[in-house]
């Protein structure tokens, strides 16, 4: 399935003008058809699974109580 720049930008919940730069450095292959860029939805789904695992991770972090307060004595 082929998407546009701002289809691609909304999937990956980043900018478009981010998108058209990674696409015009060579970063992102797609297809010019004369009036708009077209990117294959397939090449970014190893992408959104570490971003899916990487979220997962923070809040797993995130959600981690705070450890009770040790006594930490001062040698100064």
């Amino acid at each position: 399935m082929y998407l546009t720049i701002k289809e691609v930008a909304d999937y990956l919940s980043l900018s478009e003008s981010y998108i058209k730069s990674l696409v015009l450095q060579g970063e992102i292959r797609a297809v010019h058809d004369g009036t708009q860029y077209l990117i294959n939805k397939e090449q970014f789904n190893n992408h959104r699974e570490q971003m899916e695992t990487y979220k997962k991770l923070i809040a797993d972090y995130l959600s981690e109580p705070i450890p009770e307060d040790i006594d930490v004595k001062d040698e100064d």
